[in-house]
This record gives C-alpha cells, structure tokens and sequence, in this order.
C-alpha cells in the first residue's frame, strides 16, 4: 500500500497528460460520432516532432506548436480519405496510422526512439519533478479547456456538434459536413499531438511505440468521466474536465492493479477490458430501467 501511495502522483501526473489526449478523443467519439483511430499513430507523430526539433535547438513552445501542426496534417489526411475518397471513418483512421508509422521513423530518422534529457534541454516537464509536473499539467489542461469552451460556442463550433448530433438536419440548413468533419478530425489530432509532445517530454524519450492502444485509454478516459461524473457535470467545459479526470482515474486504476502484481504485458488485455465494462455500464443502467418500468405496470 506505501509503494502505490507513493506512485500516486506520478499517476496523476501520467493521467493528466493522457486526459489530455482524452479530450482529443472526445471531440471524435462524442460531438463528430466518428470513431478515429488515427490517434494511435498521432500520439507518436507530436512526441517525434517534438522531440526532433528540440533537440535540434529550438524552443519548446514552437516546437510544440509544431508539434500541434503535424497533428492537425494527420488529422486532415483521415478527413480527406473519409469525406472526399468515401472511406468509412474507422478505416480511414487505420489508413493514416498506417502511412504515420512510416513518417514517424522518418521523422525520428529511421531511429525507434529517441532520448530528451531534461538534465540537457529546457523543456516544460519530466518526471524527474513531478510536483512541477502536475501543476503544469493542470493549467495547461484548463487553459486547453477554456479555448476550447469558447471555439465550441462560436458559429463554426456550434456547426460542428450540429453535424454529430444530426448531419441530415445540418445538410438541410446549409451546414458543409464534410469540411466539419475534416476540422473536427484535424483540430482533434492536433490536440493528441500535443499530448503526445507533453508524454515525451514527462517520460523523457519518444518512441515508435508510445502511440499504441491510445485510442483505448483515450476512450477508458472519456467513459470513465462520463459514467462517474455525467450526472453532476452538465457544462461543456465541465464534460471535457471529466475526460481529463477519466485518464487521472485510469492510470490510478492501472498504478493499482500494478501494485497488485498484474503482468505488465497483460495491460493491454486490463486496459480493454475496463473499457469493455464501462462502456457496459449505460446499457446496463437502461435495462435494469426498463425492467423496473415494467415491473411498476404490472
């Protein structure tokens, strides 16, 4: 119990920044109702192109700008191959993940990780200081939070949750879907990117790998905060809070059953079944409504 007492910062910490990506997600799975997978490649590309540029000596903070750009270029190439080549959303996402695990190594040239020192680069966390670490995670994700409260309440934000709720509706009112699609898609990848720029930077490495089954804990995190605090948290900016205290949960879940003695190689199989559960939950709660309606008439 003191070991994972003593993990759990660094688990808030590692839950913040995949919360984060969490929010990225959340823009696909839950205003768009595309399912992307994309992010398993994205993830990577923002650490990559992150670590690359400040290594080669330019600023953190362009260099996750950057980072944020190569995102958005992922994003855009799923939103072209579904809206202008026809291919469904889940295998357009697999198309894009598939083309950055080769730009990825080309970024990283040909490498399969990549090391940044915090001992050697002014960077903007490591896990060598986690207190810092989660003070920076937190007002970074509430600022990211904000902007994002304000693009969704502006004409173009509101155009783009209109064309998740109901495209027939928005093509009716003169809504373009497809191109809020594409934007929802490059806005969504350009934030995982970030996240992933951020993991480098706390872990202290990029890797060909670190993007892998993303898309799992992006989704863990997402239902996680819905399941646990969708009854108390209506406003927007508070639902995209819940997807960032959805990966804090997830990684103090995953700390946990570690400390506990599960195989680190069985985590993935762990990571998806949470998921499998929680997404479970509402369909659950719906029939054992129905089941108590229908007791109450008769």
């Amino acid at each position: 119990m003191l070991g994972f007492l003593n993990a759990m910062p660094g688990a808030i910490a590692q839950g913040i920044i995949w919360g984060i990506m969490a929010i990225g997600v959340y823009i696909t799975f839950r205003i768009l109702d595309v399912a992307d997978l994309t992010v398993d490649g994205t993830m990577a590309t923002g650490g990559a192109t992150m670590v690359v540029c400040v290594t080669s000596g330019m600023n953190v903070w362009l260099a996750m700008l950057i980072a944020f750009a190569a995102g958005c270029a992922a994003g855009l190439i799923t939103g072209l191959f579904n809206t202008k080549f026809g291919i469904p959303a889940i295998l357009a996402g697999i198309l894009t993940q598939l083309i950055l695990y080769s730009v990825n190594l080309r970024i990283m040239s040909q490498k399969a990780n990549l090391p940044l020192s915090v001992e050697k680069y002014d960077i903007l966390l490591s896990l060598r200081n986690i207190p810092y670490a989660l003070i920076f995670g937190s007002i970074f994700a509430v600022i990211l939070i904000a902007i994002l409260y304000w693009f969704f309440g502006t004409e173009l934000g509101h155009s783009l949750r209109a064309t998740g709720c109901n495209p027939n509706m928005s093509r009716a009112n003169g809504i373009n879907t497809d191109t809020n699609k594409i934007i929802g898609l490059i806005l969504s990848n350009g934030i995982v990117a970030l996240s992933g720029a951020l993991l480098s930077q706390y872990q202290g490495f990029a890797d060909i790998n670190m993007g892998r089954g993303a898309i799992v804990i992006g989704l863990a995190a997402v239902i996680i905060g819905e399941v646990i605090f969708g009854k108390i948290f209506k406003n927007f900016a508070l639902i995209l809070l819940s997807a960032v205290f959805g990966g804090i949960i997830y990684y103090i879940v995953i700390t946990l059953v570690l400390k506990m003695g599960l195989n680190a190689n069985d985590l993935k199989m762990f990571s998806a079944l949470v998921v499998a559960v929680f997404l479970g939950i509402p369909y659950w709660k719906r029939k054992l409504a129905q089941k108590g309606s229908s007791k109450e008439g008769v």
